[in-house]
């Protein structure tokens, strides 16, 4: 294989196994994550299409900001290990977890708030 291409495939299946480590973290943090699920089925909380938890509900915005401040957290590691900015990171991470929120979750697609 030619360095170049190796180069490129290389890089590339570092920033799939990143961005799946990051999807494994951001659902292994037990100590938020039930009050996350309970918080969307009740539709309080919606996703974002940038990666970060919104109050549909203003009784749970300091949840919401508890949230976001530890997903902001893990974006940050995996931007700098990737050399990607935060956003790009956080796109990544909504569109996994678009495909993974239960039914009735509120998503942002488009920039309208739907339900999945």
């Amino acid at each position: 294989m030619p360095p170049l291409l190796k180069q490129t495939t290389n890089k590339c299946l570092l920033q799939i196994i990143n961005s799946l480590l990051l999807i494994g973290l951001l659902y292994a943090a037990p100590a938020w994550s039930d009050n996350l699920d309970q918080l969307r089925a009740s539709g309080k909380i919606g996703e974002s299409a940038n990666g970060f938890a919104v109050a549909r509900d203003s009784a749970v915005q300091s949840e919401v900001e508890a949230i976001n401040e530890k997903r902001k957290a893990i974006y940050q590691e995996k931007a700098a290990a990737q050399g990607v900015s935060i956003d790009q990171v956080g796109k990544v991470y909504a569109s996994e977890l678009f495909k993974k929120v239960p039914a009735g979750t509120w998503i942002q697609l488009n920039g309208q708030w739907v339900k999945k």
